[in-house]
């Protein structure tokens, strides 16, 4: 079971989140560390800072190829900037494309996504805070701001940098004078676990991780047909769009195309216009080269004779804005030439341009959890239903929908967690995806459910993610007309565990909620039962077990249950065991004696009964146990409706290791259940749905169950 300290931290993040912990203006202090308070401390101290929680040493470093015995870290030594050279700075006359140049590690993916940031002072200052230097209150730490998962997360590192034979060995600027992007490096490699954690990447992922934002990748080999309005859209909200030209052997890595373009080189898209050119609508594009030069010479090119041939006005506009290693080319010619197309959407508090339109987002967290929310995807029918669904209720069509067709955009955004902290124990990306289904008529307009399986057995999903993809995170912008649909993430396989983040972005304003089940208990009357109505039988044996004192012990109560099941050979059982048989004595015990007189044992056994016969209706293999699946349904016909997280305490409760639920274990669960809601009634007695406690019956509550 989640022990308490791990669900009071579950609790306290919750509610952290919901006063807006996590936000950009309200970092989370990573590990607890405040940059303010450290500083403060070493310059107090007059030392300068040690990272105890990033400790500069092999574990830093990596595990494989830059573990501790590895050629490619012999020699290292951590050394401080001041060490290095004569006048170390943090940053010179902005941040710039040559303050990053790729070491001995391979995160150019990490790189490309630093670089481009540079293109952007805004966005950069959010992720390298202003005031930072090696001058002025110089205390040997610095801090950095990242997004991880649907939050800001404030990391602090210390400057003790990895080097070899007196250089940094890892990112370092051209003139290895300035440190910001070593440090920022590190920062994100102390989020990961280690250095070796960052090899191997995608762009988008650094894209996202520096603005908050929610990257779509395009083929421009097979591109949707309304490309050009998707780009339009992009830069109106105020996206970053990057492009590049696909590699076929290393020996084109940075190779010139005979007009000009690097392959294997990002680029940035920053501009699209319509032009009047002979009488015709002509589309442009206008692309930079962040290295500031090297421009493409084909047509539409600066000084090409297409310029002479519009109207002057627009020809003066759309130059004036150009900046060194930035140029127009026909839209047409951007398809052919370019392979790839990545645009990271920006979230709204990325945006501080009111001209800008912006999308509409939502985000939830959800973990994927064997046996009771893992269920993998629709090939696996019996158990995809298991999987988290969220609701979005689309409410409005586009204003320029870009095709003929009247119908609301959205894009969904599926991340996994923390998966490159795994590496280090042999673990990687799972495989994910998502499936869009319409709710159906009954369901519609109520959170308050989760759909069955019958459900997706009789429906085909309306809109789906390409493809399950072991990537960080699968997205897709999907069009379908108003109404509600519900999305449903899962793995590739079941029983992959996992934490992940959803993220909704509509164009227009949407509802969006997790669906879930509306907690409740459907308690029957306490049976009014009276030694007149219980037969004889069943007195003889209560006596010759209770003795003259005619009161069950939990001993007492063990050693019946268990005779009794023993009976029933088409149960499977371990027998129950003294707690079990404690809680059930706590639930029937009226009188605070601790052990059961007749009629309360009468109705005790009653309930077993009932709850024997609901076993067996769910135990569909018959194998004498319910699968953590089947266990759902049948608490929900006891009459308990659980939501998604109690789901996961249950099964981590009373499955075993297989997931399967014996009939002791069943009947526990549902003792427990129904002692609790019964308590929580007699707390709330009004029914506001709120208790109100003292220490000591919180104590006697917890310490009894």
């Amino acid at each position: 079971m989640m022990p308490f300290g791990g669900m009071a931290a579950r609790l306290q993040r919750d509610r952290l989140r919901a006063e807006g912990v996590g936000q950009h203006n309200n970092a989370i202090k990573y590990l607890s560390q405040d940059y303010e308070a450290l500083k403060q401390e070493c310059i107090e101290s007059g030392t300068l800072f040690r990272d105890p929680q990033f400790p500069a040493g092999p574990s830093a470093l990596g595990f494989k190829e830059l573990g501790p015995h590895s050629s490619k870290t012999r020699g290292v030594e951590w050394k401080r900037p001041s060490e290095l050279v004569d006048d170390p700075q943090f940053i010179v006359g902005g941040a710039t494309r040559t303050d990053i140049c790729q070491g001995a590690l391979g995160d150019c993916w990490l790189l490309a996504a630093i670089g481009s940031l540079t293109l952007n002072e805004e966005l950069l200052h959010r992720v390298v805070p202003h005031g930072q230097s090696f001058q002025e209150d110089y205390a040997g730490i610095f801090h950095f701001q990242i997004w991880q998962f649907g939050e800001w997360v404030d990391v602090v590192v210390d400057d003790q940098l990895p080097t070899k034979d007196g250089e940094l060995l890892f990112v370092h600027s051209a003139e290895c004078t300035e440190f910001w992007s070593a440090l920022l490096e590190k920062a994100y490699a102390k989020l990961n676990g280690c250095y070796e954690a960052l090899s191997g990447g995608s762009t988008t992922e650094g894209f996202e991780d520096f603005t908050g934002g929610v990257a779509e990748m395009y083929d421009l080999k097979r591109p949707p047909r309304n490309m050009g309005h998707i780009i339009r859209k992009a830069l109106e909200r105020g996206s970053l769009l990057g492009c590049s030209i696909d590699i076929t052997s290393a020996f084109d890595m940075e190779a010139v195309t005979f007009k000009k373009l690097v392959k294997g080189h990002a680029y940035s898209v920053t501009a699209f216009r319509d032009v009047n050119y002979r009488g015709q609508q002509e589309q442009l594009i206008r692309v930079r080269n962040p290295w500031g030069q090297v421009e493409w010479t084909g047509a539409w090119s600066d000084g090409s004779s297409e310029w002479d041939n519009i109207d002057p006005g627009d020809r003066e506009e759309l130059q004036l804005k150009m900046e060194d290693g930035e140029f127009w080319m026909s839209f047409r010619d951007f398809m052919r030439e370019f392979s790839r197309l990545e645009i990271c959407n920006l979230t709204p508090d990325a945006l501080t341009k009111d001209e800008l339109s912006r999308w509409h987002t939502q985000v939830f967290e959800g973990t994927w959890r064997r046996g009771s929310s893992a269920g993998g995807c629709r090939n696996h029918p019996a158990t995809f239903w298991i999987n988290p669904q969220f609701k979005i209720k689309l409410l409005e069509e586009d204003d320029d929908p870009g095709d003929d067709e009247m119908a609301c955009s959205f894009l969904v955004a599926l991340m996994q967690k923390h998966r490159r902290r795994e590496r280090r124990v042999g673990g990687d990306m799972h495989t994910i995806g998502f499936a869009v289904y319409e709710v159906p008529e009954e369901a519609q307009g109520s959170q308050n459910v989760h759909l069955k399986k019958d459900f997706f057995l009789r429906n085909q999903s309306r809109a789906r993610s390409e493809t399950f993809i072991n990537l960080r995170e699968v997205s897709n912008q999907i069009r379908l007309p108003p109404g509600e649909y519900i999305v449903v993430p899962s793995t590739f396989e079941p029983h992959k565990e996992a934490d992940f983040v959803l993220r909704v972005f509509t164009e227009k304003q949407s509802d969006t909620a997790e669906l879930d089940e509306e907690i409740s208990a459907d308690l029957a009357d306490e049976e009014e039962i009276t030694e007149d109505d219980i037969e004889d039988g069943f007195k003889n044996m209560f006596q010759q077990l209770a003795g003259e004192d005619m009161e069950i012990s939990v001993f007492e109560l063990r050693t019946i249950l268990n005779r009794v099941i023993a009976r029933h050979k088409d149960l499977k059982t371990d027998g129950f065991s003294l707690d079990s048989c404690r809680n059930m004595v706590n639930l029937m015990d009226k009188d605070g004696s601790a052990r059961l007189g007749l009629v309360e044992f009468q109705i005790l056994w009653n309930k077993i009964r009932s709850w024997l016969t609901i076993f067996r209706q769910h135990d569909l293999d018959k194998s004498g146990t319910m699968s953590s699946y089947e266990m759902r349904m049948a608490l929900e016909s006891a009459g308990f409706k659980l939501n998604n997280k109690l789901h996961q305490v249950v099964v981590a409760r009373y499955a075993d290791a297989d997931m399967g639920v014996d009939f002791d274990n069943f009947v526990c669960c549902l003792v427990k259940l129904e002692a609790m809601f019964r308590f929580f009634h007699s707390m709330d007695p009004e029914g506001t749905g709120t208790a109100v406690m003292n220490l000591s019956e919180w104590l006697l509550l917890t310490m009894c169950g």
